[in-house]
């Protein structure tokens, strides 16, 4: 059986590129829409820590930069142990338009899941993560106008 190894959502942003970058790769940005507080160390191989007031946490490792166009980094598949060597690589890519910015999020390397469970729970989850995250980064670029 194949399971789906991406998700992918495009929004069409009334920002521009640059104002949209800082969202995603500064710690003020990234600690108001995804997450409650962050740090990040921006360069390839640099890693940023999220946290949520609810105890939850994340460390992502950067792994391309390509300002202001495209940020990708990895992070632990969800639902699975914090030792779990396996990660999902998501990448933000910002193209200009004439009224803002269209961003793409793609998140792959769910197939590497064979367990059925596993998928099942990491593609569900970070499905609907991606829907509420998403939603939260328009909020917060929409109030910062």
């Amino acid at each position: 059986m194949t399971f789906p190894d991406r998700i992918e959502r495009t929004l069409q942003l009334a920002h521009p590129p640059e104002r949209v970058w800082e969202a995603l790769t500064t710690a003020e940005g990234l600690g108001t829409w995804f997450g409650h507080r962050a740090e990040i160390d921006l360069r390839v191989g640099g890693q940023a820590k999220l946290a949520w007031d609810s105890g939850d946490t994340a460390t992502l490792t950067v792994e391309r930069l390509e300002p202001p166009h495209v940020f990708g980094y990895s992070w632990r598949v969800y639902g699975l142990p914090e030792d779990d060597p396996r990660r999902t690589y998501v990448e933000f890519t910002l193209e200009p338009t004439s009224t803002g910015t269209t961003l793409t999020m793609v998140e792959s390397g769910f197939a590497q899941l064979p367990d059925a469970g596993d998928h099942k729970v990491a593609y569900r989850g970070n499905t609907e993560g991606w829907t509420n995250e998403l939603g939260e980064l328009v909020v917060y670029l929409d109030g910062q106008a």
